[in-house]
């Protein structure tokens, strides 16, 4: 995502992001869980104790086949079984790590799922303004990064680095304890110097990451917001702009990316270095050891075998370090997002809202989406149970405002809304937005089918329900008249519907979802006039005894409201019937008037243009053929 506005929780340390992942590693009211997570600690340090074990048992072995003296039997029953023994502790450790995995995989799974699953509800509990505001296509691969980086903190912090860290100390150990201290130290700090160097200069290489991810990032956004925009590209023929936007973003991904692989083979110079020179300043230890007869061959072959087993985890290092960090800081992105502050919340106790007929309020309603612009300057009106309220008024004046209210997507800062005498703020959102439903102007529907489309007004809703809902909406016909019926996919956004169409599907899941108050926001205005008709006959029947509020821009539709306010700068300029304010000679009939002669210009335009063509067909048609210029 682009820069935080004002406000975005700031990013936290490390520590403090793994603090907020330890309690769905330990999730509460689950016993099953929790004992998955203790099992599977107990078989990672059996798998390290047993892995330790291996290469003494080795040592031995190699040792027992050297030339001794004894029977024949001894010579041959001891290596044997030390062999046998080797190979049944490698197993041991390899079977109780994959174990380790399969056992911990499910508290690993449920824990991402869970988080996933509280940054999607968090992310929806937000406000419009936060979502107005956002970048889909940054935001989704925060969240798809942040799961991932879940994964693997937990996959290589507990099961990779810990016990590589517990297995070094167990090595020195018995390196100090079977030889002498110089063998411990040296291993010890060759380890120690691998893992300075590993980590200061993989701190330095994150750079290039952290660009290469930011890239990502913004080609993913600017291609989302691309495709989601399609039809604006074709619209204007920039494709190739759309290309070159697109094709910087990756060039500088390009450059950030080669930055990393090359810096990466440079470390992986100085890595292999350091366990050169480590492992052979050991070994010549090892050997002026064996030559002095203080160490046996079996000695040597041990430490070999020790420090071999410590570098092959340690190999990798550079890689679990770095992208251990950045799933860090990918799960912080996403953590983040969690911390936003929910701007409209529910009031602590509210309850359900009662039943009830309908009746709305609003109540001196004052509010602007900045402090510095207020919209709605002391708004007030009534709406009786059954009755239709009309909302008038020239572009920005607050119409489509007042339904964000009264949907909660904001809180006035000033002044009451109640729905059957109940505040709305002291309800709780869910109960308030099943009492109201909205038929928008820009009808967006799910990439799913017509029937999917129509029931999520009630998702449980049976499909005799849903059908008589698109009888009402008179879509009914329509879908049966489509090759697969209501399972009829309609596109990205509804895309493969006509505007007529999907206004007829927001109006039967509308139905469907049967509220007490309707909002009828700017329901037809970008409809013809033959298909707003339609509409309006369907929207009437829906609204017939019940609330309705209708916002309309278009004066035609709203003459038949019981009452009718016009909104100018904030506030209610004139309030009445349509007979009553035409009487008055205010701003409703200036605007009635202006509308008639536009509705009278373009209508005498298109008459003289029918008639420009019918004068040219019969021209056409009354010309000789000797007159024709193709003769």
């Amino acid at each position: 995502m682009t820069a935080s506005p004002p406000g975005t929780p700031r990013p936290r340390g490390h520590f403090a992001t793994l603090l907020t992942l330890a309690p769905y590693l330990w999730p509460p009211g689950q016993p099953a869980l929790r004992a998955r997570v203790v099992v599977a600690l107990i078989l990672m340090v059996a798998a390290k104790g047993a892995n330790v074990i291996v290469p003494i048992v080795y040592a031995r072995a190699v040792d027992a086949l050297g030339p001794k003296a004894g029977t024949a039997a001894a010579m041959v029953t001891v290596p044997v079984a030390l062999i046998l023994g080797y190979g049944l502790l490698r197993v041991t450790s390899s079977w109780m790590a994959e174990l380790r995995d399969a056992i911990f995989t499910k508290v690993q799974a449920r824990a991402g799922r869970v988080i996933a699953l509280n940054v999607f509800r968090h992310l929806h509990a937000l406000s419009l303004r936060f979502h107005l505001d956002r970048q889909t296509g940054g935001m989704s691969r925060v969240i798809e990064r942040g799961t991932r980086g879940i994964n693997f903190v937990l996959d290589f912090m507990l099961f990779n680095i810990v016990p590589t860290l517990i297995e070094i100390l167990l090595v020195a150990g018995i390196l100090w304890g079977m030889f002498e201290l110089s063998f411990a130290l040296v291993t010890l700090g060759t380890i120690g110097l691998y893992i300075a160097f590993t980590l200061i200069f993989t701190d330095w290489r994150l750079r290039f990451r952290r660009a290469m991810n930011a890239m990502d990032q913004e080609a993913n956004t600017k291609a989302i917001d691309s495709l989601l925009n399609y039809e604006t590209v074709k619209y204007f023929g920039n494709e190739k702009h759309e290309e070159r936007r697109y094709d910087a973003t990756l060039a500088r991904y390009e450059q950030a990316y080669t930055r990393s692989e090359v810096t990466l083979n440079y470390l992986n110079m100085g890595q292999a270095a350091i366990i050169a020179i480590g492992l052979t300043a050991v070994m010549l230890m090892a050997a002026q050891g064996v030559s002095s007869g203080r160490m046996t061959v079996g000695d040597f072959v041990l430490v070999n075998t020790y420090l071999i087993q410590l570098y092959l985890p340690l190999n990798f290092l550079g890689f679990v370090y770095r992208e251990l960090k950045q799933g860090l800081v990918d799960m912080e992105e996403m953590f983040t997002l969690m911390r936003e502050k929910q701007e409209v919340a529910d009031a602590p106790g509210a309850g359900p809202l009662k039943a009830g007929p309908g009746e709305l309020v609003f109540d001196d309603v004052r509010f602007g989406y900045r402090p510095d612009r207020t919209i709605l300057k002391g708004v007030s009106f009534t709406v009786p149970a059954g009755k239709t309220l009309a909302i008038v008024g020239p572009t920005g004046a607050g119409k489509s405002t007042i339904s964000r209210l009264l949907f909660r997507f904001y809180d006035p800062q000033a002044g009451r809304i109640l729905l059957d005498g109940e505040p709305i703020a002291g309800i709780t959102q869910e109960s308030l937005r099943q009492a109201v439903g909205v038929v928008p102007q820009d009808t967006v529907l799910f990439n799913d089918t017509i029937r999917y489309n129509i029931a999520y007004g009630r998702p449980d809703a049976e499909p005799e329900l849903v059908e008589a809902a698109a009888r009402l909406a008179q879509v009914h016909d329509f879908v049966m008249k489509l090759p697969e019926g209501y399972d009829t996919r309609v596109g990205e956004r509804g895309l493969k519907l006509s505007g007529g169409e999907k206004q007829r599907v927001a109006i039967a899941r509308t139905i469907l979802k049967d509220p007490r108050v309707l909002i009828l926001d700017e329901a037809t205005s970008a409809l013809d006039t033959r298909t707003e008709q339609e509409i309006q006959a369907a929207l009437k029947r829906v609204s017939t005894g019940r609330t309705t509020l209708v916002i309309a821009h278009r004066l035609s539709t709203v003459v038949e409201a019981d009452e009718i306010i016009v909104l100018q700068d904030g506030q209610i300029a004139e309030r009445g019937g349509h007979v009553e304010l035409m009487a008055k000679g205010g701003l409703y009939a200036q605007m009635w008037r202006r509308q008639s002669e536009a509705v009278a210009a373009a209508e005498a335009a298109a008459a003289a243009q029918a008639a420009a063509r019918a004068a040219g067909v019969e021209a056409d048609e009354g010309r000789a053929p000797a007159h024709d210029p193709r003769a």
